[in-house]
């Protein structure tokens, strides 16, 4: 890259529900980021407390950012407190993960992918040319 050049936009948002124990992760790891205080980002990364809003999330996705990061719970079976970083790539989620009627306060990255595919398709837009969740293995999601 030349000096010339911008990286793009970047959007971190954290996903999840903070009355639902660890499914706070996402949403408290953005609101840490984001603290006063020197900033520890780089320029042109933008903060979203997405929570269970999935619909926002898909629809300012749409605004063009080179980058998508999302902070979310990821189960996959190891101790608690284990952190994952998937690259999911570009390209939309197989179709069969998405669920039956849309529920836009209980969507996982996935079905937000999905959904930002389907109104790229209809509306236009920019989509992220990289999209990385950040994943932490919960413990315990009760109320």
């Amino acid at each position: 890259m030349t000096g010339t050049e911008s990286p793009g936009r970047t959007l971190v948002a954290g996903v999840g529900n903070i009355f639902l124990q660890d499914d706070g992760f996402g949403v408290e790891t953005v609101r840490r980021l984001g603290r006063p205080g020197p900033s520890r980002l780089p320029p042109g990364t933008e903060l979203m407390d997405a929570g269970i809003r999935g619909g926002h999330l898909a629809y300012r996705l749409l605004e063009g950012y080179r980058t998508l990061v999302l902070v979310d719970l990821v189960s996959r079976g190891s101790p608690p407190g284990t952190l994952y970083t998937i690259d999911v790539g570009p390209h939309p989620p197989d179709p069969g993960h998405r669920p039956g009627p849309l529920d836009t306060h209980a969507m996982d990255p996935a079905t937000v992918l999905g959904l930002l595919h389907d109104l790229h398709a209809g509306a236009g837009g920019t989509l992220p040319e990289e999209v990385y969740v950040v994943g932490c293995e919960p413990r315990d999601t009760g109320e």
